[in-house]
């Protein structure tokens, strides 16, 4: 459930979390790209790339609240 309460979390550690994960996708930016397909990689933009890797992120937490963005996908 994404309403779930982190009840032993503070802002702080929630700000410090946040940081990790954008550190952590900025320091992999490179190997993300070049593990996609040369075709989506050299057509896609950095905003199509950045929202693939959001959704397959979301997938694995949560798919109902996936679908319920994106729809069912074939």
């Amino acid at each position: 459930n994404q309403r779930e309460v982190l009840s032993s979390i503070t802002k702080d550690d929630l700000q410090a979390a946040v940081n990790a994960a954008d550190d952590w996708v900025n320091a992999n930016a490179s190997s993300f790209n070049n593990a996609l397909p040369a075709t989506f990689k050299t057509n896609a933009s950095v905003g199509q790339k950045a929202f693939l890797l959001a959704m397959v992120t979301l997938t694995r937490g949560n798919v109902v609240l996936l679908r319920s963005i994106l729809g069912d996908i074939d």
